[in-house]
């Protein structure tokens, strides 16, 4: 066991752990334990990799003002410094993870977290170096660890840097679930079905139209989601504790940002504004916005598909593949697993989107306290919808068929099909020959034969597929049916 030591007093750690003091606290202060999520880790360690890769050039531009630089107290040696850059780089892929203790829900805008970084920096470098764990006056995890950083630029930038991987991952996936939706619309886009208002049957469409229109729908997701990295991009990275820039040299002030994009092939950029960009937290509010919308739609879209393919309307046009066993008591019974858990998630990421928005309104003066937890939740949202998106690809649209005998079957004997007369016969004469197919249980041509509303070969051509599915007419195309009488 080791003896540490802050300004509060003194705690035992074990001699094997990585983690010290400012983390130990951290961990009995926020009791309930929740995973902080390993991406924010691994961005963290690049973040730090940046800075101490930074740090290597601005000493080597700065060699002739060396004596300086050692008087002020931020002279770090090049063998430590080159053991900092190997440990933060294994941080940045995961590594000692199991060292990182601060729980997701904490208090203290991130300073728990950076300074486990910090701390697993320290003594992980000093291990690598021959010296014990806590030896803190060769490695110090703020002096050292923490060189020309602050909590307050080094967490809320890593949070975007994450954010911007992973939205690269929900691009992916969103595209690979449209591309199943191509699939159907283009393999069903001429089976015939009766669109429905209000629950109600209405109008003929098609099963192709119902496809595109949520492939349209995800596209201006992917749009959307597309447009976010200029949000992201934004960092106040340099700007210490409220985006003055205090302690920092000039050069990482202006290189840092750069250094990171080097590192993550990402747009990660410094603010103009470095206060604005530590004050406010708009852009995340904003963009979150942006993932509730897919939310909504993948809960719109598999509500649909859920209603279709149900026993309640006792069509079973629509099926959805059979997934697994769907009750302990009744034998036989297949539920729909995978839009339970779409609806399941979708209101998830409503609700992570209400906290997020109710956290970054409480940012007081020059920093919102209530970061980490904003990060925990957005980046639970997008990792969520990323799975989603991946199992509704592989475990519903992809197995979705449609049985088009019985489509076309109930197709031509639904009442609805006759709005399709309104411009040739009227109104009040469709009434009629709905009430007709309605009361007598015909289908259209048989209840037309009855009333003869209509020639029956004028209406086997209005029926055709072509027919019923243009959009709109021109006013020859009514006179060539007055001709044909």
């Amino acid at each position: 066991m080791r003896i540490e030591k802050d300004l509060i007093g003194e705690i035992t750690i074990d001699d094997n752990a990585n983690y010290g003091i400012h983390s130990y606290r951290a961990g009995v202060n926020f009791p309930y334990y929740s995973q902080f999520p390993i991406e924010w880790y691994k961005s963290i360690g690049l973040i730090k990799l940046a800075y101490y890769l930074t740090y290597k050039d601005f000493i080597e531009l700065a060699k002739d003002k060396i004596d300086v630089i050692k008087k002020i107290n931020i002279y770090i040696e090049p063998v430590i410094i080159n053991a900092m850059i190997e440990t933060a780089e294994e941080i940045s892929v995961g590594k000692y993870f199991d060292d990182f203790i601060v729980p997701a829900i904490q208090g203290g805008a991130g300073t728990s977290i950076n300074m486990n970084i910090n701390e697993i920096i320290a003594n992980v470098s000093l291990n690598k170096l021959n010296y014990k764990k806590g030896n803190y006056q060769i490695i110090d995890p703020i002096e050292k660890c923490n060189i020309f950083q602050s909590t307050n630029d080094v967490i809320p930038t890593s949070l975007k840097l994450t954010l911007m991987r992973l939205f690269n991952q929900l691009e992916q996936a969103i595209n690979n679930l449209r591309r199943e939706l191509e699939e159907l619309e283009n393999k069903y886009r001429n089976v015939l079905r009766i669109a429905y208002t209000q629950m109600q049957a209405a109008v003929p469409s098609s099963f192709g139209r119902l496809f595109s229109a949520y492939n349209e729908a995800l596209s201006r997701d992917w749009w959307r989601i597309s447009k976010c990295f200029e949000r992201l991009k934004l960092t106040n990275i340099g700007g210490s504790a409220v985006g003055t820039c205090i302690n920092v040299p000039k050069y990482f002030v202006m290189n840092i940002a750069r250094k990171i994009q080097e590192l993550s092939g990402l747009p990660i950029t410094r603010s103009e504004n470095l206060h604005d960009a530590t004050s406010n937290l708009d852009s995340l509010v904003e963009t979150h916005s942006t993932i509730k919308s897919l939310a909504v739609n993948l809960q719109k879209i598999t509500n649909d598909i859920r209603l279709l393919s149900s026993d309640i309307n006792g069509q079973k046009i629509l099926n959805i593949p059979n997934l697994q066993a769907g009750s302990s008591i009744m034998p036989g019974k297949i539920n729909p697993v995978i839009i339970e858990y779409t609806i399941t998630i979708s209101n998830i990421v409503y609700s992570n989107d209400q906290l997020i928005t109710n956290l970054c309104a409480e940012g007081c003066l020059d920093l919102n306290a209530y970061i980490p937890i904003i990060g925990v939740k957005y980046i639970e949202s997008l990792e969520l919808l990323i799975n989603l998106c991946e199992t509704l690809k592989i475990n519903l649209f992809s197995g979705i068929t449609i049985d088009i005998e019985k489509a076309a079957h109930y197709f031509y004997n639904n009442p609805m099909i006759a709005t399709v007369l309104n411009t040739y016969i009227g109104y009040h004469n469709v009434e009629k020959l709905v009430e007709k197919m309605k009361k007598s249980n015909l289908n259209i041509f048989e209840a037309n034969k009855e009333l003869k509303l209509i020639e029956n070969n004028k209406l086997i051509d209005l029926l055709k597929i072509e027919n019923l599915l243009k959009e709109g007419y021109y006013i020859k195309d009514l006179e060539y049916y007055i001709e044909k009488k």
